[in-house]
């Protein structure tokens, strides 16, 4: 690799080896947190293998994940509000993530809400979603509630099959977990579409 795709592989290698520190736990805390605004590694990176070591801390560790995702997406939503064209917007292009702020914002247009849940769910860069948020002034309330609901089911889900499959989590999430992700995103954005139309 050169360049960016360099850059980038050693910063992942180096995530991954931090899961076997023993201030391991802190140090995912942190990465949960500024990847949610500026870090270009997802947390799944660390999250696989700690859990891969410590079965009996799956919850735990997905609980972590959660909490500092996001809390750093609140970093990234007042990011976006206050410093979108002086800090933010240059930070998302020096990570490649132009085109997914376009991509976000036309989401955004089209479904509101439910756009922030989707991204934050799928694998959807979720840097993107807390900057765009605050610059678009998506609500704080609703902003938070996806968030909460999006990160907590997508930690808790890879927690459970890396304790469930164990060596062979790694494997599937590179294989089948953006789409698996993205079909459940489908399935829950009809449920609620339908009680949505059918209830009200």
């Amino acid at each position: 690799m050169k360049g960016r795709l360099a850059f980038l592989e050693r910063w992942y290698e180096g995530v991954k080896s931090a899961a076997r520190h023993p201030n391991a736990e802190r140090t995912f805390a942190g990465i949960c947190f500024i990847e949610s605004s500026v870090f270009p590694i997802p947390p799944d990176v660390m999250l696989i293998p700690m859990v891969q070591a410590a079965p009996q801390k799956a919850w735990r560790l997905a609980t972590i994940a959660t909490i500092f995702s996001v809390l750093g997406g609140v970093f990234g939503y007042l990011l976006g509000l206050f410093l979108f064209d002086a800090l933010a917007m240059p930070v998302l292009e020096s990570l490649g993530k132009a085109e997914a702020v376009t991509d976000f914002s036309h989401r955004v247009e089209e479904y509101g809400a439910i756009a922030v849940f989707g991204a934050g769910l799928t694998p959807f860069p979720y840097k993107v979603i807390t900057i765009m948020s605050g610059a678009l002034k998506i609500n704080f309330a609703v902003f938070m509630i996806a968030s909460v609901l999006s990160r907590a089911l997508r930690f808790f889900l890879v927690a459970w099959i890396v304790k469930t499959f164990g060596p062979k989590a790694e494997q599937i999430m590179k294989e089948r977990f953006g789409w698996f992700t993205a079909g459940l995103f489908v399935l829950l954005a009809a449920a609620y579409w339908a009680y949505k139309t059918l209830l009200h």
